[in-house]
């Protein structure tokens, strides 16, 4: 199914518009009619994005970009107005906003703009989606899995992990094969690859021996 555009604008000739050349382009729409309305219908986050008046009664567009910030909104805000000006462009854009266009903007113009922002959209919830099977998968390692990891995705050999943890070399290949197993992996690279998306080669402890 196409993503929904959810197109908030006091306008309600313009709404009809934009509507009716969204649905005839493919996309589902949803319209509101102030800022606060789409507040308290919270859109669905899975696949979408928002086309945002700038001046409107109530919450403006740039007034409703930081609430649905604070809320964890991940939609991407293409920002469409015919009152702009450089300080609420800059601060739309810097607070995140996908794009800014100005009114009247050709249709062209337009989809074009809400296609790349459905397609980066959806690139960063797919990622978003890997990383968490990742930490899952993290999550499933024992203490010492844990430190075997944390040692090896950094360089260092079999022997050195052995001697920092007090245990034989032959335990910590042990470790190392059920650590590989359960990232579905077989090659040190795709292991060190996987310590950088979550981050685990920015920490700088190394594990301690245990007692």
């Amino acid at each position: 199914m196409p993503g929904i555009v959810h197109v908030v604008d006091d306008d309600a000739l313009y709404l009809t518009a934009i509507q009716q050349l969204l649905e005839a382009s493919g996309y589902r729409v949803a319209t509101y009619a102030s800022a606060q309305q789409l507040l308290d219908q919270a859109p669905d986050e899975s696949k979408g994005c928002i086309l945002l008046d700038v001046r409107m009664p109530g919450l403006s567009g740039l007034e409703l970009q930081q609430r649905l910030m604070r809320r964890g909104s991940t939609l991407p805000i293409i920002f469409l107005t015919a009152y702009a000006d450089t300080g609420t462009t800059v601060t739309a854009i810097k607070a995140g906003a996908e794009d800014f266009l100005i009114k009247p903007v050709g249709s062209d113009d337009l989809l074009r703009a809400i296609a790349r922002a459905m397609a980066r959209h959806g690139n960063a919830r797919a990622l978003e989606g890997e990383v968490e099977a990742l930490r899952r998968r993290l999550s499933t390692l024992t203490p010492r899995q844990r430190q075997v990891f944390q040692i090896i995705v950094r360089g260092k050999t079999n022997k050195h992990a052995g001697r920092q943890l007090g245990s034989s070399e032959r335990t910590i290949k042990a470790h190392r094969r059920a650590i590989m197993e359960k990232f579905q992996i077989q090659s040190l690279v795709e292991l060190v690859r996987i310590a950088e998306r979550l981050g685990v080669l920015g920490a700088t402890d190394e594990p301690a021996a245990d007692a």
